[in-house]
């Protein structure tokens, strides 16, 4: 199956939502290239961004475990690796 670049957009809605999102994600990091998190504490909400490498079933395995996680969001993204 073909690899993909891909990204996924995460908003937690409060920091107690945390540690079961760091668990799912520990368990995906074969595909995870990079991770960004940026607190918006004018809102009390935070944003995780993480980069992937991995094919579309590999990724949607993560962004749905992600996705059924109580008080987060996720949107993502995948991209055709050209040539």
């Amino acid at each position: 199956m073909e690899r993909r670049i891909g990204a996924a957009l995460i908003l937690v809605k409060s920091r107690e939502f945390i540690p079961r999102l760091n668990e799912v994600i520990s368990r995906h990091y074969p595909i995870i290239i990079g991770r960004q998190g940026i607190p918006l504490s004018d809102h009390g909400l935070n944003i995780i961004s993480l980069a992937l490498h991995g094919t579309t079933d590999e990724i949607g395995a993560l962004t749905g475990q992600i996705g059924r996680l109580d008080g987060i969001q996720v949107k993502s993204i995948l991209l055709k690796k050209e040539g």
